[in-house]
């Protein structure tokens, strides 16, 4: 089982999402729940083909965090992601 970061971002239109552990594999949709499902059926797709190409698959290295910036003082919480997105990755 593979578990790796994506992104969603909100563009002018749509959303976008990417996974920074696997360059080139992005994915849109209108919405961040359709987008979520397009990234999960693009990642199944990029680790398919780097095993039908016999390339080595890559590990999760990107982790997650929200820093909070209050006067001087930077406070890093780690950000999970909701457990339907978790469960897609």
């Amino acid at each position: 089982m593979h578990r790796f970061l994506i992104v969603i971002e909100k563009t002018n239109h749509n959303y976008a999402a990417y996974c920074p552990d696997l360059p080139g594999c992005i994915a849109t949709g209108k919405t961040r729940e359709e987008t979520a499902k397009n990234m999960h059926a693009a990642l199944e797709m990029h680790i398919q083909g780097l095993r039908a190409d016999n390339l080595p698959e890559p590990k999760n290295c990107c982790l997650s965090g929200i820093y909070h910036y209050s006067g001087l003082i930077w406070k890093y919480r780690p950000r999970f992601l909701p457990r339907q997105l978790s469960d897609w990755a």
